[in-house]
């Protein structure tokens, strides 16, 4: 498999035609678009387009090969963007690192807290699970991180930005989403998505839910991050624990629900080394009630 696969499927994907993809995006012919999409398909080994008769429709295995398609093609972006920046450092460089999925909350909000310092310096952005963001932080690879208090990191500081509260998602035509707010109790029984060891902090917010609810529930799969977790969700049609910023990313076919009673939290925190002594940093933080009234002003 190769990355134009990924580049031509999303293209299809997104415009809903092979000859609109063919022609105004990939600029190639359509046989050679779908000679690819077929070369794509027997890799993978399931159709994931099929076409109907308002053009090309994703198929189930299309729509979850869909989320994790695009998250691949960010990545490679993002990587070839750090290196890209590394070897040119036309600037003083700030990373900011960012829990995948957050960038959309918080970005826009602090990039404008340091517009006036961003003529004279490099922001460079990185993506990535929580205890990647935390060991990026101990080595000096990130400068600042919107992150999860990540435990056994002695040398970082963090500071909370916000309590999430956990919510339910499911498909949009389980039984469960006939409710207003589903109790812990209405879990058990259903295939159940949980969170793998890439989200250490919110796996161990769940299972201590789980337990002070009395809820006995044994996860039947679990996702390495946001978009497996919601793919999971939809083909199994199960149901998931996520946080509130997880609604931001709701794939058609699934919605949410609030939790009865003593809602569940976990914390979003900004964190950096203690040692760091960027005044870019120094801004940053001189002006984090700040970061924080924006972001909660634009919420509500």
């Amino acid at each position: 498999m190769e990355l134009r696969h990924l580049r031509y499927f999303v293209a299809v994907a997104e415009a809903g035609s092979l000859t609109v993809a063919a022609g105004r995006k990939l600029h190639t012919s359509q046989p050679s678009l779908s000679r690819q999409i077929r070369d794509l398909e027997d890799e993978v080994g399931a159709q994931l387009l099929t076409r109907g008769a308002r053009g090309i429709e994703l198929t189930a295995a299309g729509r979850a090969f869909l989320d994790h398609a695009r998250l691949v093609l960010s990545q490679v972006e993002a990587a070839a963007d750090a290196a890209h920046g590394i070897a040119h450092p036309a600037k003083p460089c700030f990373v900011m690192g960012f829990l995948t999925g957050h960038e959309l909350t918080w970005m826009p909000e602090a990039l404008q807290i340091l517009r006036d310092e961003l003529p004279n310096i490099d922001v460079m952005i990185s993506s990535q699970y929580s205890p990647q963001l935390a060991n990026a932080l101990s080595k000096g690879k990130v400068d600042a991180a919107f992150l999860r208090r990540e435990r056994g990191v002695p040398d970082l500081k963090f500071h909370l930005l916000v309590k999430e509260p956990l919510v339910v998602i499911l498909p949009n035509d389980h039984r469960l989403a006939a409710l207003k707010a589903i109790s812990p109790r209405d879990l058990v029984g259903e295939t159940f998505v949980g969170v793998s060891d890439t989200a250490p902090v919110l796996r161990v917010v769940i299972d201590d839910y789980l337990k002070r609810s009395g809820t006995n529930i044994t996860p039947d799969h679990v996702a390495d991050h946001l978009a497996m977790g919601m793919s999971l969700v939809a083909s199994t049609r199960g149901v998931g624990l996520l946080p509130a910023y997880a609604q931001n990313f709701l794939a058609s076919s699934l919605t949410s629900r609030p939790l009865k009673g003593d809602t569940p939290t976990i914390d979003l925190v900004l964190g950096y080394k203690k040692l760091n002594k960027s005044p870019i940093l120094k801004l940053l933080l001189s002006r984090l009630d700040e970061l924080i009234a924006r972001v909660s002003k634009k919420a509500h």
